[in-house]
């Protein structure tokens, strides 16, 4: 029917075909390899019990269990990957509700709001920032899932039972469990995963913030499954497990009593936030903890809790973020001598030195004194002000272009996330409020002449080329603008 695309999931073994989306519009099977239309988990499903052909979409009831994993097997099974709704982007309403009730519990019992602007924003900046590579791509989890499964599987389990339903859920979690563990015992996953640990505030808007590189490596880790479950039933605990963890990064739900013996509460996962050397690598669980019960990595929460990393990063710059630590890998790898050493610094922990033991020495992680104040520059009223309001505005951009992407040309589509990117730096490097103020300056002037390139009739994009790399030449000559790797200023120069 109009609006939506047939099988746009089950692509792999389909090469040469041709998909249908819209209202009777051919599109190549190439463009759903880069972009499937919106949403495909969610026009409509038919659940275990619905009448044949027919569907069902989700109600908000459903959508709110889902977010605590309490969705029963009866009502989210399902045949094909096609019709599993997208309960993730369901729930976005659900999360600006629970965002907002946070504020309110937190004012109300501590008189002080859960968290602060710019934090804020740095957090939902890294969340968007994570999400773009979806607009051009397909997930790498269902892709390779979907491959595993129709060309290695040994054996297929029924879809429609309770059975298949609940080892799912204890596959989903386990495997990630150990990819969770292995991002902070591997130097170079932990590069990617440390931008979630990065917030020194904890709270619902530390969920969203997420990294860009994390998903190229996790996938790998449930593939074992496509061998014998079926990828609709994967694709829905993938979304569930995922959801469950935003509700427990919160301070305003101290401890949940009996079922912190079986699930991870929001008092665990605070331990796992924590740089308080006791609460370092520990608590890895995603919906269960009797994992890190069973393989000794469990820490319940005692002494209070200082959030963010060892070695605070104190920057809301998003880019800076997510490649600062790949950077630091880079010139560690060059400095350090020896052929195995430095394949050390890439596959050993974050703490590794040559000499040491393999996750580093517990007694170089910095004691936590109590006295530790959160990164926090002070900026006038009116910055916070501009800032909310224009991030505002790139978020109403980012939701109107994961809508039309379809409709889009790819020309057009880098453009607007060029866009995106550029204005989530300007925020971040506002709130920081640096002393190079031409450095600031410069990304707001570009901000500036890229609203008038846009609304202008002129050649959109090579005009705004030639502006960036002026103004990128200009800013590095100046000196205000050098690249975190070192060996490639020369490049840089040339």
């Amino acid at each position: 029917g109009p609006g939506l695309c047939q099988s746009p999931r089950a692509l792999p073994g389909r090469a040469g075909e041709q998909a249908r989306c819209g209202a009777g519009r051919a599109v190549p099977l190439s463009v759903h390899l880069q972009r499937p239309c919106e949403p495909q988990w969610g026009r409509g499903s038919r659940a275990m019990g619905s009448e044949a052909g027919g569907h069902r979409a989700t109600a908000p009831g459903q959508q709110l269990r889902a977010l605590f994993y309490v969705l029963l097997p009866g009502e989210s099974s399902f045949r094909t990957v096609e019709e599993v709704p997208d309960y993730v982007e369901k729930s976005i309403p659900f999360f600006i509700a629970f965002i907002g009730l946070e504020f309110a519990v937190s004012w109300i019992q501590k008189r002080k709001l859960s968290g602060r602007i710019n934090d804020g924003i740095s957090s939902l900046s890294l969340g968007i920032l994570s999400r773009l590579p979806d607009v051009l791509f397909r997930s790498v989890d269902l892709i390779s899932y979907i491959y595993v499964w129709n060309n290695y599987r040994l054996f297929e389990l029924p879809w429609d039972s309770p059975w298949t339903w609940y080892l799912t859920l204890l596959g989903v979690d386990f495997a990630y469990y150990c990819f969770h563990r292995i991002s902070h015992e591997v130097n170079i996953l932990w590069a990617a995963h440390q931008i979630h640990h990065s917030s020194e505030d904890y709270n619902l808007f530390t969920a969203l913030r997420q990294s860009i590189l994390q998903r190229y490596t996790s996938w790998i880790f449930n593939l074992p499954m496509a061998l014998f479950i079926p990828p609709s039933v994967f694709a829905v605990h993938l979304q569930f497990n995922l959801l469950y963890q935003f509700w427990i990064h919160t301070e305003v739900i101290t401890n949940l009593g009996p079922l912190e013996w079986i699930l991870n509460t929001p008092s665990h996962h605070r331990v796992h936030h924590g740089r308080n050397p006791y609460c370092i690598d520990k608590n890895y669980g995603g919906t269960l903890i009797i994992w890190d019960r069973i393989f000794g990595t469990f820490e319940a929460e005692d002494a209070k809790v200082v959030y963010g990393l060892t070695h605070p990063v104190n920057s809301f710059d998003p880019i800076m973020l997510q490649l600062r630590p790949l950077a630091h890998i880079w010139n560690t790898f060059w400095a350090t001598p020896g052929f195995c050493n430095k394949l050390s610094v890439i596959f050993k922990g974050p703490g590794w030195g040559p000499g040491k033991p393999r996750l580093g020495l517990p007694e170089e992680i910095p004691v936590i004194t109590g006295k530790e104040v959160p990164f926090n520059p002070s900026v006038p009223a009116y910055f916070n002000f501009y800032a909310v309001v224009h991030f505002a505005v790139v978020v109403d951009l980012y939701t109107e272009l994961l809508g039309t992407v379809t409709m889009l040309s790819q020309g057009t589509i880098l453009l607007r996330i060029g866009f995106i990117i550029l204005s989530l730096t300007s925020f971040g490097l506002l709130m920081e409020n640096r002393q190079d103020k031409n450095h600031t300056f410069v990304f707001f002037s570009l901000y500036a002449l890229f609203i008038i390139i846009w609304k202008s009739q002129v050649h959109k994009a090579g005009i705004l080329e030639i502006i960036r790399c002026l103004i990128f030449v200009g800013v590095y000559k100046l000196g205000h603008l050098r690249s975190q790797f070192s060996s490639l200023s020369y490049a840089y120069e040339v």
